[in-house]
């Protein structure tokens, strides 16, 4: 459960971050704050699909694939 909490703390992070980027980029063209904004988003994306795999192996979420499509049935 622990780690289903990150995951979603992580994504709503990309969120603020992707926005907050946003808004720097839209107010101030020539400003650092918005690369910086967009870097953090990067390393949070990266720490977001680290939580899912850790998720995944750990088995707190279990992935479903694609249903089984018979040929013989179309």
């Amino acid at each position: 459960m622990f780690i289903k909490i990150l995951i979603v703390i992580a994504m709503l992070a990309v969120l603020f971050t992707l926005f907050r980027s946003l808004y720097f980029l839209i107010t101030e063209k020539e400003s650092k704050k918005t690369v910086k904004g967009l870097t953090w988003r990067i390393g949070l994306s990266i720490l977001l699909f680290v939580l899912i795999i850790v998720g995944i192996f750990t088995g707190v979420i279990e992935p479903h694939g694609l249903p089984m499509v018979n040929p013989q049935q179309q």
